[in-house]
């Protein structure tokens, strides 16, 4: 069973919560019992999680010799030129080693997105921009990492693909068997 999920922001990538007070957790959402996430979302991130049942199929969605490419709408804060796409398509250096390539192109607001809840900081002073960024790996908060360490910190991190899955219409708390 594969699962396509959208995830809320503010929502942990698990069942279960520990830390006090808890989080919102997968479990608000009637998904079926026995999937789990293939991969993670941040929990201050939305879009796109993917759950099922089939370990293997997991492993091939998330492992990094798979090269899986999921691609993210980043809210940044600042302007988007190209010398700041040109870097993040030839990898950006960051604490734990270089990225590796990344495609990114500038956008204008995506059609279609939903608003979040709640909403992002808006600055009289400070423009805002829009880029789609595809990447190959997966590393912890790694899209967040690339955008700051080219000068644009990410104010709104939405991913809607991975592989060939994509959103595909769901709202935020929706989800379909694939």
């Amino acid at each position: 069973m594969l699962i396509a999920f959208n995830k809320p922001f503010n929502v942990l990538c698990q069942f279960t919560d520990r830390s006090q007070p808890a989080r919102r957790t997968l479990a608000e959402f009637g998904l079926p019992a026995e999937v789990y996430a293939a991969g993670r979302l941040d929990y201050d991130s939305e879009g796109l999680l993917l759950l099922t049942d089939d370990g293997a199929l997991a492993s091939r969605l998330t492992d990094p010799r798979h090269k899986q490419p999921k691609t993210y709408w980043v809210q940044v804060e600042g302007v988007v030129d190209e010398d700041k796409l040109d870097a993040l398509r030839a990898g950006v250096q960051l604490n734990d080693g270089l990225t590796l390539p990344a495609q990114a192109r500038a956008l204008e607001t995506p059609t279609g997105l939903w608003p979040r809840d709640p909403p992002v900081r808006f600055r009289k002073t400070v423009p805002d921009a829009w880029l789609e960024l595809t990447i190959t790996e997966g590393r912890n908060r790694q899209v967040r990492r690339m955008t700051a360490a080219v000068g644009l910190p990410t104010l709104r991190l939405v991913r809607v693909s991975i592989g060939g899955y994509a959103l595909a219409g769901l709202a935020p708390g929706q989800w379909k068997t694939l």
